[in-house]
């Protein structure tokens, strides 16, 4: 399954987050408490008051975007195309038998083609990062023949289960009757 975005805040949010921290800077500026900001701007005090500080300690360029957090990724833009592409080709193309990606198996992937090491919960992220999310295949046998499961379903298991009981006398005893 891919993700549309592949995840995160999109450049016009990460934009109008930028624009609410410089318009609470003017009013901040003007003298504004924390509570008044947070008030204005829909956010917490906490929020206000580090707004406040990154202003004092490095005026309003210390207010602009850092871009994405976390950890750097150790691909390449190439890399990481040429790794979608690889992915896309399904393990087939590596030797395995089975249609399955699995963690173990994308890193080894990235390790033997570009020579980086990755865990396991970094290879996850590493897909997030390309919009892949994980799967879990369906349990089924490959000789599996949905034809004759329904024609079993629909003819032969009506006659083992019977016809249903539409009145039977009930008993309203939380105990069951004495047997004789």
């Amino acid at each position: 399954m891919r993700y549309a975005q592949g995840g995160g805040l999109t450049a016009e949010e990460c934009a109008r987050r930028e624009q609410v921290r410089l318009a609470a800077a003017e009013w901040i500026e003007e003298g504004a408490t924390d509570a008044e900001v947070a008030a204005r701007f829909r956010v917490t005090r906490m929020s206000a008051n580090r707004w406040r500080r990154a202003l004092a300690a490095g005026g309003r360029p210390a207010l602009a975007s850092k871009g994405p957090g976390g950890a750097r990724c150790r691909l390449t833009r190439a890399q990481l195309e040429e790794l979608q592409v690889l992915l896309e080709a399904g393990p087939g193309a590596w030797g395995w038998t089975d249609q399955c990606w699995t963690l173990a198996r994308i890193a080894a992937v990235v390790r033997e083609r570009f020579g980086v090491d990755y865990t396991l919960p970094g290879v996850d992220l590493l897909l997030h990062r390309l919009g892949w999310s994980v799967q879990v295949p369906a349990r089924r046998a490959a000789e599996r023949d949905e034809e004759r499961i329904t024609a079993w379903r629909e003819e032969r298991w009506p006659e083992i289960k019977g016809p249903r009981r539409t009145w039977a006398p009930g008993w309203s005893s939380r105990t069951s009757p004495a047997r004789g």
